[in-house]
Protein backbone atom coordinates (compact mmCIF):
# COMPACT_ATOMS: atom_id res chain seq x y z
CA UNK A 1 0.00 0.00 0.00
CA UNK A 2 2.02 3.35 -1.11
CA UNK A 3 1.08 5.98 1.45
CA UNK A 4 0.09 9.58 0.06
CA UNK A 5 1.81 12.44 0.06
CA UNK A 6 2.54 14.35 2.81
CA UNK A 7 0.09 17.53 2.70
CA UNK A 8 0.88 21.11 3.10
CA UNK A 9 1.99 20.87 7.05
CA UNK A 10 -0.11 22.72 9.85
CA UNK A 11 2.84 25.49 10.46
CA UNK A 12 2.16 26.32 7.09
CA UNK A 13 -1.26 26.77 7.32
CA UNK A 14 -1.23 28.71 10.19
CA UNK A 15 1.40 31.10 8.36
CA UNK A 16 -1.00 31.27 5.37
CA UNK A 17 -3.72 32.70 7.44
CA UNK A 18 -2.04 34.82 9.62
CA UNK A 19 -0.82 36.60 7.34
CA UNK A 20 -2.72 36.51 3.86
CA UNK A 21 -6.41 35.42 5.34
CA UNK A 22 -7.76 39.19 5.42
CA UNK A 23 -5.67 40.23 2.11
CA UNK A 24 -7.33 37.04 0.54
CA UNK A 25 -11.06 38.08 2.07
CA UNK A 26 -10.47 41.94 0.23
CA UNK A 27 -9.41 40.28 -3.40
CA UNK A 28 -12.01 37.55 -3.16
CA UNK A 29 -14.95 40.01 -2.04
CA UNK A 30 -13.72 42.21 -4.90
CA UNK A 31 -14.74 39.55 -7.47
CA UNK A 32 -17.42 37.80 -5.82
CA UNK A 33 -19.62 41.28 -4.28
CA UNK A 34 -20.21 39.63 -1.60
CA UNK A 35 -18.88 38.98 2.19
CA UNK A 36 -20.26 35.41 2.60
CA UNK A 37 -19.02 34.00 -0.93
CA UNK A 38 -15.61 35.38 -0.48
CA UNK A 39 -15.05 33.62 2.80
CA UNK A 40 -16.40 30.51 1.41
CA UNK A 41 -13.85 31.16 -1.38
CA UNK A 42 -11.23 31.80 1.28
CA UNK A 43 -11.78 28.86 2.92
CA UNK A 44 -11.90 26.56 0.09
CA UNK A 45 -8.51 28.16 -1.12
CA UNK A 46 -7.02 27.07 2.63
CA UNK A 47 -8.35 23.81 2.12
CA UNK A 48 -6.58 23.46 -1.45
CA UNK A 49 -3.50 24.40 0.90
CA UNK A 50 -4.11 21.62 3.25
CA UNK A 51 -4.58 19.26 0.10
CA UNK A 52 -1.72 20.81 -1.39
CA UNK A 53 1.68 17.85 -1.44
CA UNK A 54 4.70 19.03 0.85
CA UNK A 55 6.67 21.17 -1.03
CA UNK A 56 9.70 22.74 0.28
CA UNK A 57 9.74 25.66 -1.99
CA UNK A 58 6.05 26.37 -1.83
CA UNK A 59 6.72 28.88 1.33
CA UNK A 60 8.51 31.24 -1.00
CA UNK A 61 5.96 31.88 -3.49
CA UNK A 62 3.10 31.53 -1.07
CA UNK A 63 1.66 35.02 -1.64
CA UNK A 64 1.33 34.50 -5.32
CA UNK A 65 0.13 30.72 -4.97
CA UNK A 66 -3.15 31.32 -2.75
CA UNK A 67 -3.87 34.49 -4.63
CA UNK A 68 -3.69 32.08 -7.72
CA UNK A 69 -5.66 29.68 -6.26
CA UNK A 70 -8.54 32.64 -4.83
CA UNK A 71 -8.97 34.17 -7.87
CA UNK A 72 -9.61 30.73 -9.82
CA UNK A 73 -12.21 29.38 -7.40
CA UNK A 74 -14.04 32.64 -7.18
CA UNK A 75 -14.54 33.06 -10.71
CA UNK A 76 -15.38 29.59 -10.89
CA UNK A 77 -18.19 30.13 -8.49
CA UNK A 78 -19.18 33.10 -10.71
CA UNK A 79 -19.63 30.85 -13.56
CA UNK A 80 -21.16 28.68 -11.63
CA UNK A 81 -23.68 30.91 -10.38
CA UNK A 82 -24.16 32.58 -13.75
CA UNK A 83 -25.07 28.96 -15.58
CA UNK A 84 -27.92 28.52 -12.60
CA UNK A 85 -29.63 32.33 -12.26
CA UNK A 86 -32.77 32.71 -13.58
CA UNK A 87 -33.09 35.44 -15.65
CA UNK A 88 -35.68 37.41 -13.27
CA UNK A 89 -32.50 37.01 -10.74
CA UNK A 90 -29.95 38.49 -13.62
CA UNK A 91 -29.89 42.17 -11.83
CA UNK A 92 -29.79 41.40 -7.58
CA UNK A 93 -30.35 44.05 -5.43
CA UNK A 94 -27.22 45.72 -4.10
CA UNK A 95 -26.20 44.22 -0.47
CA UNK A 96 -27.98 45.97 2.60
CA UNK A 97 -24.65 46.03 4.53
CA UNK A 98 -22.12 47.86 2.55
CA UNK A 99 -18.47 47.62 2.79
CA UNK A 100 -17.49 49.05 5.91
CA UNK A 101 -14.02 50.05 4.09
CA UNK A 102 -16.11 52.14 1.83
CA UNK A 103 -17.75 53.72 4.58
CA UNK A 104 -14.95 54.84 6.28
CA UNK A 105 -13.62 56.65 3.30
CA UNK A 106 -13.47 60.17 3.77
CA UNK A 107 -11.20 61.68 1.55
CA UNK A 108 -13.16 63.65 -2.14
CA UNK A 109 -9.93 62.71 -3.58
CA UNK A 110 -9.46 59.32 -2.66
CA UNK A 111 -13.35 58.69 -3.38
CA UNK A 112 -12.64 60.21 -6.58
CA UNK A 113 -9.67 58.30 -7.69
CA UNK A 114 -11.08 54.99 -6.65
CA UNK A 115 -14.61 56.07 -8.82
CA UNK A 116 -12.08 56.33 -11.90
CA UNK A 117 -10.50 52.69 -11.11
CA UNK A 118 -13.95 51.55 -10.84
CA UNK A 119 -14.61 52.31 -14.36
CA UNK A 120 -11.59 50.76 -15.79
CA UNK A 121 -12.26 47.45 -17.31
CA UNK A 122 -11.76 44.35 -15.46
CA UNK A 123 -8.32 43.02 -15.71
CA UNK A 124 -6.85 46.49 -15.24
CA UNK A 125 -9.06 47.51 -12.87
CA UNK A 126 -7.60 43.73 -11.18
CA UNK A 127 -4.12 44.72 -12.02
CA UNK A 128 -4.22 47.91 -10.52
CA UNK A 129 -5.15 46.86 -7.17
CA UNK A 130 -3.14 43.58 -7.15
CA UNK A 131 0.11 46.12 -7.74
CA UNK A 132 -1.05 49.47 -5.67
CA UNK A 133 -3.65 47.45 -2.92
CA UNK A 134 -1.69 44.48 -2.61
CA UNK A 135 1.95 45.24 -3.07
CA UNK A 136 2.62 42.13 -5.82
CA UNK A 137 5.31 42.68 -8.19
CA UNK A 138 4.44 41.99 -11.71
CA UNK A 139 5.78 38.71 -11.47
CA UNK A 140 3.62 38.17 -9.34
CA UNK A 141 0.45 39.88 -10.67
CA UNK A 142 2.05 37.41 -13.53
CA UNK A 143 1.58 34.36 -11.60
CA UNK A 144 -2.27 35.43 -10.15
CA UNK A 145 -3.49 36.18 -13.53
CA UNK A 146 -1.69 34.31 -16.02
CA UNK A 147 -0.98 36.96 -18.05
CA UNK A 148 2.59 37.85 -19.13
CA UNK A 149 4.83 40.14 -16.84
CA UNK A 150 5.14 42.63 -20.19
CA UNK A 151 0.91 42.01 -20.76
CA UNK A 152 0.76 43.04 -16.82
CA UNK A 153 3.07 46.05 -17.75
CA UNK A 154 1.65 47.02 -20.59
CA UNK A 155 -2.23 46.60 -18.80
CA UNK A 156 -0.64 48.77 -15.70
CA UNK A 157 0.54 51.68 -18.27
CA UNK A 158 -2.51 51.97 -20.24
CA UNK A 159 -4.21 52.14 -16.26
CA UNK A 160 -2.09 54.96 -15.42
CA UNK A 161 -2.78 56.57 -18.29
CA UNK A 162 -6.34 56.41 -18.34
CA UNK A 163 -6.56 57.73 -14.55
CA UNK A 164 -4.73 60.13 -15.31
CA UNK A 165 -6.73 61.37 -18.31
CA UNK A 166 -9.42 61.09 -16.28
CA UNK A 167 -8.18 62.87 -13.76
CA UNK A 168 -7.42 66.08 -15.70
CA UNK A 169 -11.04 65.96 -17.34
CA UNK A 170 -13.31 65.44 -14.25
CA UNK A 171 -11.07 67.94 -12.09
CA UNK A 172 -10.92 70.62 -14.40
CA UNK A 173 -14.47 70.77 -13.93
Amino acid sequence: MNPSPPSASADLLTQAREQHETRLLRYARRIVSDAARASDVVQDTFLSLARQPSEPDLRPRLAPWLFTVCRRKALNQLRAEARNTPLDDAHPMPSPDADPAARLLQSEDRQHLLGLVAGLPEIQREVVRLRYQEGFSYQEISSITEHTVSHVGVLLHTALQTLRRDWRATSAR
